[in-house]
């Protein structure tokens, strides 16, 4: 039986997942199931398999509408839309590198100067609009998160899953992962002394 955070994880991928994902050439469901599947490539936890598969589900749970143009300012602040949602069904270990996977994004851009060149135009665009170069502050800041190097990982899996050539297992086929992880989320707050 698949859990009802699963199910509403699947519904919205179905439902709002078709549309392109801004101005890259897949869309948001692509997008998502390439970024797992270069994690799972990786030999990634099923922790962050997920997270990858859910870095961008602020884009797609409200109504609120990506922005289409990189004309316009592409800061919508997708990744704190779905942080209380994913960390309550799937725990911190998936929610944590999804709350930063766009600070990673700076902090890459900041401390390694190449990988600036090798952003797409849209995340170029959103890198900036972002807030662009972190300060010395934020660089210490992001790197005392619990989740940073996490965070990281994703944000280079996420540049790279943008290919419209590339196959990929369906939503479906990630159910279980999703399944298992509200079950141990739910096992490890039950655990915990109020």
């Amino acid at each position: 039986m698949v859990h009802s955070s699963t199910e509403h994880v699947l519904r919205l991928f179905n439902l709002r997942g078709q549309g392109r994902y801004g101005s890259e050439q897949v869309s948001q469901l692509q997008h998502a199931l390439q970024c797992a599947v270069l994690a799972k490539r990786q030999g990634a936890s099923g922790a962050m398999i997920a997270a990858a598969l859910l870095h961008d589900l602020g884009h797609i749970i409200d109504e609120q509408a990506m922005p289409e143009s990189d004309e316009q300012n592409l800061d919508d602040a997708h990744e704190q839309r779905a942080y209380q949602w994913i960390k309550a069904n799937f725990g911190k270990p998936v929610a944590d590198p999804v709350r930063l996977h766009v600070a990673a994004k700076r902090y890459l851009c900041t401390v390694e100067p190449d990988y600036l060149a090798k952003l797409s135009p849209a995340s170029l665009k959103s890198f900036h609009d972002q807030g662009g170069l972190m300060s010395q502050a934020q660089i210490d800041d992001f790197r005392d998160e619990p989740f940073a190097f996490e965070a990281v990982e994703l944000r280079r899996w996420d540049d790279l899953a943008k290919d419209p050539q590339m196959q990929t297992p369906s939503i479906e086929d990630f159910a279980p992962l999703l399944d298992r992880l509200v079950q141990d989320n739910r096992s490890d707050r039950s655990e915990k002394p109020e």
